[in-house]
């Protein structure tokens, strides 16, 4: 693993010698297992297909739950995964120690800005209150037009229903127009997400 608190990689761009720098997709997920296998079945299935993919993988940098299987199962797979770590988090002794690279930054939000900056698309499996905040802000830099990078939920057992639901809501209130609602688009499973990010 390389740890840097200035690591300089650069997302979906060409070098100067004009090779093509590789893809990668940002993965929000929880750092706990869950309740259901599936959580974590579809974490290990996503890794290993954004490895076969011939991507790469951003994520919180973290060892364990979710975030643990889909980085494990990447890395096996031989993808780069970058891990991006707030400072504070270091001492809790959950830092991946077997990445590609780890990225420690100094706060939550340059941690959401840095991973935002590395990745081509955004896949979201379950989590709770720290993936609904980066998806959420994901979805939004997509309405204001920051980025027009794919916001893929990944459905595992049905666990975001209740909140595709309350986003329905919400255009039927008002407060959310039906086109800025489709950037957030949802896929069934681990394969169909890939293929969703890759075609962008």
């Amino acid at each position: 693993m390389r740890l840097s608190g200035n690591l300089k990689v650069s997302s979906g761009a060409h070098s100067p010698q004009g090779r093509k720098l590789t893809r990668r997709v940002a993965v929000y997920c929880g750092s706990a297992n869950g309740s259901n296998p599936a959580f974590v079945a579809e974490a290990r299935a996503l890794g290993a297909l954004i490895a076969a993919s011939g991507q790469g993988m951003v994520y919180g940098g973290a060892s364990v739950g979710l975030m643990g299987a889909v980085a494990d199962a990447a890395l096996a797979g031989g993808a780069e995964v970058i891990g991006v770590l707030p400072e504070v988090l270091v001492g809790r002794e959950i830092a991946h120690a077997g990445l590609t690279a780890l990225e420690l930054v100094s706060t939550m939000h340059e941690r959401k800005a840095r991973m935002a900056e590395l990745a081509d698309a955004f896949l979201v499996l379950p989590g709770g209150y720290g993936t609904l905040d980066e998806l959420l802000e994901a979805v939004t830099w997509a309405q204001l037009r920051l980025h027009s990078k794919p916001c893929i939920l990944i459905n595992t057992a049905g666990y975001w229903d209740k909140l595709l639901a309350f986003l329905d809501s919400t255009v039927a209130a008002g407060f959310l127009k039906q086109k800025n609602r489709e950037l957030l688009r949802v896929a069934a499973n681990a394969s169909e997400a890939v293929a969703m990010a890759v075609g962008g």
